[in-house]
């Protein structure tokens, strides 16, 4: 693994490292505590079970019930009538949340608690307070090495207190109301410190291992320490790429930083930096995925594309008329250097060079050398964002070829580039384009998805925005 350092601030927008960047918006992180309340048992968890009068936190026997605060014999030594005064209800809280830079999170809950049972009088007793729960979180790296919102401080202030039905004498709805100051911090705090929890599992998420599918892995791991801005949260995650063997692959870093565009507001973003694009093209070479045989057998190439010795023959005949006619050719690929690929003025190209080794033969007899071409095959790539992943699909712009050797005369290469290229289009493309199937992965930040991202490229990286 290498190290890294950070010599900018978010807002200079240099990233010198080679990891993907990620700026989480503060709406995403306002959505991600808002979801937490909404699609899990938090409250319920908290508070006890609203539906039941008899278990929970604040059921029998708890703080608000028999033998609690507002109990006979409790601390303020009430009337017995208030004894089954219970929460039953819990507004979902209403999440308000303000980056404090340099620090973290200033976390507000906006709730209204809702309060049942019985009346002095013996009627029934139904009390409706607003309650503010406001904390201060702090940013910082778990023992995991993964960003994690820690509490510092939490406190509440109880708003109004109404009465919606029932009948409750001046000097116990005071009773009332100084309990619930004592009461809330005790129940609510705890609101805050399961919702950070959750929270946390999703930022935990960048810590992870994404398969390569036969190449490899990539783990993601937090370089720095987080640093945080008035608009956004800002991790610089490095992407560590192993072999298959568990080797890790390191392949050149580029010689300047990035310079990677400001971030709109209301918007979060990954930075997909040209190392990852260079260490998969790399593993592909490695494990030879790269590399073709092309026959008329091995590969469905349509008719209209000629690989026979007549049609080569044709293409240079004052080297080539002596083959034998009608003889099937075998185009061996060979790549033998790692792809180089640009991302740079919009345009993402790979450069592919390869050894391009021709032969003809019979059926089942065994192939005859005729020639050696060295090749490079400059590719456009169009990049598609899906949740996870960054997805290529390359297309062949041009061919080039020179003779490196041969078995007959010599001649000029550049006249089989058109031939090679068709060839290439139908039998080489599609099947690399079915390796690249892998992707390159994403960082998973606060589960944003970049399926809809607008995709941006730029020298040595792609950056992908997506509204929050």
């Amino acid at each position: 693994c290498w190290t890294s350092a950070r010599g900018a601030t978010p807002c200079q927008g240099l990233l010198e490292t080679v990891g993907t960047l990620a700026r989480i918006d503060k709406d995403e992180l306002g959505k991600a505590i808002q979801n937490s309340l909404v699609g899990g048992p938090i409250l319920q968890n908290v508070l006890g079970t609203v539906t039941s009068v008899n278990q929970g936190l604040l059921g029998s026997g708890g703080l608000l019930g028999g033998g609690g605060l507002l109990s006979y014999g409790g601390v303020f030594g009430v009337v017995e009538e208030l004894s089954g005064l219970k929460i039953e209800e819990l507004t979902l809280p209403k999440v308000s949340l303000k980056l404090l830079p340099g620090f973290g999170v200033q976390l507000n809950l906006h709730t209204k608690v809702g309060l049942h049972g019985s009346g002095p009088l013996g009627g029934i007793l139904q009390l409706e307070a607003e309650v503010n729960v406001s904390s201060r979180v702090a940013l910082g790296v778990s023992a995991r090495g993964t960003p994690i919102l820690i509490l510092k401080r939490c406190s509440t202030l109880l708003g109004h207190i109404s009465l919606l039905s029932g009948l409750l004498p001046p000097p116990l709805f005071g009773v009332v109301e100084q309990t619930l100051f004592k009461v809330l911090p005790e129940l609510l705090c705890p609101v805050v410190d399961s919702v950070l929890g959750v929270v946390n599992e999703l930022l935990g998420a960048v810590l992870c291992l994404v398969p390569l599918g036969a190449l490899g892995s990539v783990e993601f791991t937090l370089a720095t320490l987080p640093l945080i801005s008035n608009q956004y949260i800002e991790l610089d995650i490095n992407p560590i790429v192993k072999s298959v063997a568990g080797d890790i692959i390191d392949f050149p870093k580029p010689p300047k930083p990035i310079k990677v565009p400001p971030k709109d507001d209301h918007t979060s973003q990954v930075t997909v930096p040209l190392y990852l694009f260079n260490t998969v093209f790399g593993l592909l070479q490695t494990n030879g995925a790269l590399d073709l045989d092309i026959t008329p057998e091995l590969v469905q190439v349509p008719s209209n594309v000629p690989l026979t010795t007549t049609d080569l023959a044709a293409l240079v005949p004052e080297a080539l008329r002596k083959l034998p006619p009608g003889q099937q050719l075998l185009l061996s690929l060979r790549v033998k250097e790692a792809p180089a690929v640009t991302l740079q003025n919009k345009k993402a190209t790979v450069s592919i060079p390869a050894d391009i080794h021709v032969l003809f033969y019979l059926p089942k007899r065994t192939p005859e050398a005729l020639f050696e071409l060295n090749g490079v095959m400059t590719l456009n790539a169009q990049l598609a964002p899906s949740a996870t992943k960054l997805h290529l699909s390359l297309s062949l712009e041009r061919l080039s070829v020179k003779l490196a050797s041969s078995f007959t005369h010599a001649f000029d290469a550049s006249r089989l580039e058109e031939w090679l290229s068709d060839v290439v289009r139908v039998a080489y493309v599609p099947k690399l384009n079915v390796n690249l199937d892998v992707g390159i992965p994403l960082p998973k930040v606060l589960n944003v998805n970049f399926a809809n991202a607008a995709l941006e490229i730029i020298e040595n990286a792609v950056v992908l925005t997506v509204a929050s």
